[in-house]
């Protein structure tokens, strides 16, 4: 069986020393992506070629015989395959025993042995050739090692190069042949994390470790990221730890150092991490070359841009702070003061009904105002007849009725004026009609003189204010959004600001079709509670009751996906039949008598009195509620 063959079994090993994920994913044998409480795990087999693997949570990545080499801390590759020949000689790799997760080696004996030889010829040689004093390496406990042979044929004289107590950089003093220059030991880590913690300057970005030491080695402080595929390190040192200084992105001047700039500079802006880009390296490729062949002109670029990142830092903060101190009340008490003395804010509407327009200061002020009911109960009729007072005292009011037309509407305010003018001329009562009777062609030439002068009459009253009534209607096909351009229509055409009134909330169109009816309810009832501030006026909005308060006093809970509807409106109010909180109430029964006795009780008033109930007398057959 040759190495390729032996490179098919990548999944069975695979399954055999961890679980999947969710999704397709396994749980990472190496960084244990996916144990987490999402079970997303970032270790998956290529999906075009079953025999490489990739974890793009540790980076890691490679065929079987980097796999098996990394999880049983297996280093040559003669050893590699040697292991996966042992364990894939047959078909039955899923029956072998799971091997035991590796400890991670501990190199610090092995670093300190390289450390006392950071100052032999080989060593002092390779760092002058990079620029690199011994102090700067002494400080970064960078060591030395003759005859370095861990994953190489031939012994190396190394420099090494610790990212972590497990970790190291073995890098070849000897050979530029990128084959043959450098290993790491261990995971690929970040150079110099310690640069988060102390935070006393701008912190730069370059790829390398060389590199992060020559900026080191001109006064800067760096993080190397040990190539561009340890972005997603980064970021997770970066949100387990708050930046508090400016970052300063100073990749390699080439084309991948460039994209992965562009990538990494996204993910800090979506991090809230204050960075700049900076080109310090001129016509250099990196940071090493720049401090080899012009070390004084990179120290000087390094002050630059930490100068610039500095003061890039105190603007922005500035702008941040003065941004929030607009939202200082100091910024509004003087247009506060004037919104007093223009009487704009306070001013108030009567809805024409004196015991309500008491209960509620004065009438309806700008604010959400909710009215719910059970089915058959009038509220409808009650709002329509509270617009049309309104419009009679010379206010605009838009109506948008979802439920009934425009002629219904029409014909219930006519009907109610025919039978207020039997009373007040003390007329017949019989005379007077109803919606339909006023609606219905075929009935006029049945009706008396004095019945054809009644309605006349009651269609020249309502003629007289109907110039401030606008009514729309509409079925499913009107939502918050277009009652905000109805609003804003009349406004600029008009000039007026109109009452709202919305007949009624459950059939508004939802914001979201894929979001349940509570979601849609709670969004509609936020959004017209913001229509209500922003155009500073009353806005009505009839809402129908769950089925379970049918039979009981009115109440907060009694609304249909009541949460928003309790908390986002400024006046709440529910309309009963008398003496519903004694329960037991028959509403076959009382929807019989003549008239009703309904009361009107005001639940919630988020700037007034609360609980007081109104006694109304409602008579349905011709659209009219009268207060006690």
């Amino acid at each position: 069986m040759d190495r390729d063959d032996l490179k098919l079994y990548l999944r069975d090993y695979v399954e055999n020393i961890t679980e999947k994920s969710k999704g397709k994913n396994y749980i990472c044998p190496l960084c244990g992506s996916g144990t987490g409480k999402n079970h997303t795990g970032a270790f998956s087999i290529d999906t075009k070629d079953p025999t490489k693997w990739k974890c793009f949570s540790c980076d890691e990545s490679g065929d079987i015989f980097d796999l098996i080499g990394k999880v049983e801390n297996i280093i040559e590759y003669p050893d590699q395959e040697r292991r996966v020949r042992e364990l894939m000689g047959d078909r039955t790799i899923k029956k072998i025993t799971k091997p035991e997760a590796p400890k991670a080696e501990d190199f610090t004996s092995y670093f300190m042995e390289c450390i006392k030889r950071i100052t032999s010829p080989g060593a002092v040689k390779y760092l002058e050739k990079r620029g690199i004093s011994q102090e700067t390496a002494e400080r970064f406990h960078i060591g030395y090692d003759p005859l370095f042979n861990k994953g190489v044929n031939m012994p190396w004289q190394a420099l090494i190069i610790p990212t972590g107590k497990g970790n190291f950089i073995a890098r070849n003093t000897n050979s530029d042949d990128p084959a043959n220059k450098v290993r790491k030991v261990g995971a690929s880590l970040l150079f110099n994390t310690e640069a988060v913690k102390q935070q006393q300057k701008p912190i730069f970005i370059a790829e390398g470790e060389i590199d992060a030491l020559s900026i080191e080695e001109v006064g800067g402080v760096c993080i190397g990221l040990g190539g561009v595929g340890n972005i997603r390190k980064l970021l997770s040192l970066f949100k387990e730890n708050k930046i508090n200084v400016p970052v300063i992105l100073a990749l390699d001047n080439d084309d991948p150092g460039r994209k992965a700039t562009v990538e990494l500079s996204k993910e800090l802006e979506t991090l809230g991490v204050f960075y700049i880009q900076a080109d310090i390296y001129g016509e250099y490729k990196d940071a090493n070359e720049a401090l080899v062949k012009d070390r004084y002109t990179l120290a000087q670029e390094v002050i630059q841009a930490e100068r610039e990142a500095n003061t890039a830092s105190k603007a922005e903060e500035e702008k941040e702070r003065a941004e929030y101190m607009l939202n200082s009340t100091a910024n509004y008490i003087d247009e506060f003061t004037s919104h007093i003395f223009n009487n704009y804010s306070t001013e108030v509407i009567p809805t024409g009904f004196n015991k309500l327009d008491a209960s509620l200061d004065g009438g309806l002020y700008p604010g959400l105002y909710i009215l719910g009911a059970v089915s058959s109960l009038g509220k409808s009729t009650l709002v329509l007849q509270i617009a049309d007072q309104i419009a009679q005292s010379g206010r605009d009011v838009l109506i948008i009725s979802l439920e009934m037309s425009r002629y219904e509407l029409m014909s219930k305010s006519i009907s109610r004026h025919t039978f207020l003018d039997v009373i007040e001329n003390r007329g017949r009562v019989q005379d007077a009609k109803t919606a339909r009777g006023i609606t219905t062609g075929s009935r006029y030439e049945k009706y008396n003189p004095q019945e054809l002068e009644l309605i006349d009459r009651a269609i020249s009253t309502y003629r007289k204010y109907t110039g401030h009534l606008f009514i729309y209607e509409g079925v499913g096909d009107i939502g918050v959004k277009e009652v905000v351009e109805k609003v804003e229509r009349h406004k600029r055409i008009t000039g007026n600001i109109p009452v709202v009134i919305i007949d009624y909330l459950q059939i508004l169109a939802p914001a979201d079709i894929r979001a349940t009816d509570k979601q849609n309810t709670d969004k509609n009832v936020l959004e017209l509670k913001r229509l209500s501030r922003d155009s500073n006026i009353p806005v009505i909005c009839i809402s129908s009751f769950n089925r379970q308060s049918y039979k009981e006093a009115v109440s907060e809970g009694a609304f249909k996906e009541s949460g928003a509807i309790e908390y986002g409106s400024d006046v709440l109010i529910g309309l009963q039949f008398e003496g519903a909180e004694k329960g037991n109430v028959d509403l076959t029964e009382r929807k019989r008598e003549y008239p009703r006795k309904i009361e009107l009780v005001i639940l919630k008033n988020r700037n007034g009195k609360a609980g007081e109930k109104i006694p109304f007398n409602f008579y349905p057959m011709f659209n009219l509620f009268e207060e006690e």
